[in-house]
């Protein structure tokens, strides 16, 4: 395995395409065709998706019934499959090809000088702008057949799958344009048979407002078949005797947007992006529900014939055709940003709603540290209580210093307070700590600088306790603040600690968006002046639980020096959680999201001074780290997590939703893979 390839992570690199044609003229557009094909192998393509009818162009009309024309078709295919041979992608073209008397609007698959299979149009427009039954047969019903075409007899029907004999996953079907536009298409069965790239010869005139639909057609079809969909219409070239064309092209995945084409070009282009394949089989493995689906529907009339070639791949170092997010929680959209923001906080806040009324408990306690998460957390309660019709003054906010409490959070934690107008108080716990410290007969009792888990669990603990005492003397609920992130790393006191609460609004909310809702809060002016500016503070503090002192250079205990990069975590969670994907693989697209801090977007406010750059033996040394705490070291704290809303796509962690795992397990296997497949360095 070549970690840098992307074929052996599990990609395969497609292209949809748009070739300038000329109406009736096969031997020019077979001309096309094979220029773009050469761009493709330059580029490591594995398939390439032609518009439909592109040999012959679409706009023929009654053209379509000459003789002369069918012979320059099949001359001009012959062409395109002998210069095939030196070519590594395989190409999906379309073309009237005759058989038995009838016509039918085909895409033939070709690969290094074979004719993989024919597979007609089953579903033939006749209505508006559409006249394709005066001139073609439908193949709607054609299975197990084969035709003879351009010196060759291949397979043909619309029963054809197509499947990489050395790439993993590298299985297609196709369908012909209109055949997507109707109910039960073609694809949602090649997808139940096994199909993972879903691709769409097309020829699709242009009309107000159609771009969009074939979008939005193109994306889900690629979410309801947990597929890639790969599409292509007819560009420049073609007939606007009555009708124009834009060339759309474009790429999803997952309901994803991959890559498009520009629309309107003046010559012929692609779009090219990376499909990961075994994502999607590991997706369809971890939904049942698409398996069900395809059981349901193996019947003997939807059969179909797989068609192997042999693909051999580029396996060298080929880059990356695919945007990754460094913060897979966090989108760089600005547009999709606010949403997310916005569905968070409500989620948030209805979830705490909906506990305070099933109790009828109308105060919460709340250790507010001037930290990110207790911050956001404060905000959320606070928002609660206003649509609950509750005075803030039943939120009982207690900032507890310690021995390294710094005068910036203890001040900010103040003034949040104050702005907010909740009731507040100050709880200084040393002397407890003290106390227990003696007990323990603990070394720092004694004068010694001996900061401990020991020595920081005593003081988390006593806040977490302190909290569940004064809940019981007013009649409260205790609400957590521990985040996403802390909870995967098991970054938390167990029990009578900071991972204990009877309510957890931030239970499925990572720390790397923790970030952006706060800013999202001060942006919406949701609260006053005061509280925005005291916001604002809190995002520019160092994330630090403050438990041991300042070392002799004045530095404080920093949270990601310790265990860390967020950043790094959060990709890491997301990835391993939410898709399964092996640690090399994390490794992988960590390394192309993280290693160049100019290339690809940032999301919208993110610091300029914040945008750093992690190289590849930074990201195996901390997703080592993560994946012996996740697996390892934190389960059984998870398997007793407080209740808290599901927020995010990446899932909860909680033992009654999205992750269930044994206590007693560890990370051996993930470790192994890890640093078996995962060279020390780029040089390695």
């Amino acid at each position: 395995m070549n970690f840098f390839s992307a074929y052996d992570q599990g990609f395969v690199r497609v292209a949809a395409c748009t070739p300038h044609c000329e109406v009736a003229d096969p031997a020019f557009n077979a001309e096309q065709v094979i220029a773009l094909a050469r761009d493709g192998h330059a580029r490591s393509v594995g398939l390439m998706v032609f518009p439909e009818l592109c040999i012959s162009s679409y706009t023929l009309d009654d053209l379509l019934g000459q003789a002369a024309l069918h012979e320059a078709v099949d001359m001009a295919l012959a062409r395109v499959v002998e210069e095939s041979r030196t070519l590594s992608p395989v190409l999906l073209v379309g073309a009237p090809i005759p058989k038995n008397g009838r016509l039918y609007n085909c895409a033939l698959a070709i690969h290094r000088g074979r004719i993989l299979g024919v597979v007609p149009k089953s579903y033939l427009p006749n209505y508006r702008e559409f006249y394709e039954k005066r001139w073609c047969a439908a193949g709607r019903d054609i299975r197990g057949e084969t035709i003879a075409v351009a010196g060759q007899v291949a397979p043909f029907g619309v029963d054809l799958l197509f499947s990489a004999a050395d790439v993993r996953g590298f299985v297609f079907h196709i369908e012909i344009c209109e055949d997507v536009w109707i109910a039960a298409s073609p694809s949602d069965f090649g997808a139940l048979a096994g199909a993972l790239i879903l691709t769409n010869l097309s020829a699709s005139n242009i009309t107000v407002g159609k771009a969009e639909t074939r979008r939005q057609l193109a994306g889900s079809q690629s979410s309801r078949c947990f597929a890639a969909y790969v599409y292509a219409a007819a560009g420049p070239g073609e007939s606007t005797t009555d009708l124009a064309w834009d060339g759309q092209a474009c790429i999803y995945e997952l309901g994803n947007f991959l890559a498009e084409t520009e629309r309107f070009p003046s010559g012929p282009q692609m779009c090219v992006a990376d499909i990961d394949v075994d994502r999607l089989l590991l997706e369809r493995l971890r939904t049942g529900t698409f398996n069900d689906a395809a059981n349901h529907q193996h019947r003997a009339d939807r059969t179909f014939r797989t068609v192997d070639f042999s693909f051999e791949p580029d396996r060298g170092d080929i880059g990356l055709e695919r945007a990754i997010s460094r913060y897979p929680f966090v989108p760089t959209d600005p547009a999709r940003l606010d949403q997310d923001c916005y569905e968070t906080y409500n989620i948030q806040v209805q979830g705490l709603m909906k506990r305070l009324q099933a109790t009828g408990i109308k105060k919460i306690c709340i250790g507010v540290s001037g930290g990110l998460d207790s911050t956001h957390a404060l905000v959320v309660a606070a928002r609660a209580f206003d649509q609950l019709g509750l005075p803030r003054s039943g939120i009982l906010g207690f900032t507890m210093p310690g021995f390294a409490t710094g005068d910036v959070t203890k001040t900010n934690a103040w003034k949040l307070m104050r702005s907010l107008g909740i009731t507040a108080d100050e709880i200084d716990i040393k002397p407890l700590a003290e106390q227990l410290l003696k007990d323990l007969k603990h070394p720092y009792a004694e004068g010694k600088p001996v900061y401990d888990i020991t020595f920081e669990n005593v003081q988390a603990g006593l806040r977490t306790d302190f909290l569940f005492r004064a809940a019981n003397r007013y009649d409260a609920l205790v609400l957590g603040t521990g985040d996403l992130s802390e909870i995967a790393l098991g970054w938390s006191t167990y029990g009578v600690g900071d991972h204990m609460s009877h309510y957890n609004v931030n239970a499925s909310v990572p720390k790397t968006l923790i970030q952006h809702l706060i800013r999202w809060i001060i942006a919406k002016d949701l609260f006053d002046p005061d509280t925005n500016a005291t916001l604002a503070d809190v995002l520019d503090t160092v994330i630090s639980p403050e438990l041991v002192p300042a070392d002799e250079t004045g530095a404080i205990q920093s949270t990601e020096d310790k265990i860390g990069p967020y950043a790094l975590h959060d990709f890491a969670l997301y990835y391993i959680t939410r898709f399964g994907l092996k640690p090399s693989k994390v490794a992988f697209l960590a390394w192309h999201a993280w290693h160049d801090a100019r290339a690809g977007a940032w999301p919208t406010g993110f610091p300029e001074e914040s945008r750093s750059a992690y190289d590849l033996a930074t990201i195996r040394k901390w997703l080592d780290a993560f994946l012996f705490r996740f697996f390892t070291t934190s389960q059984f704290k998870r398997s007793a997590s407080p209740n808290g809303p599901k927020v995010t796509s990446g899932g909860s962690l909680s033992p009654r939703g999205d992750w269930r795992a044994p206590s007693d397990g560890n990370a051996r296997l993930w470790l192994d893979e890890l640093r078996r497949n995962v060279p020390e360095n780029e040089q390695a």
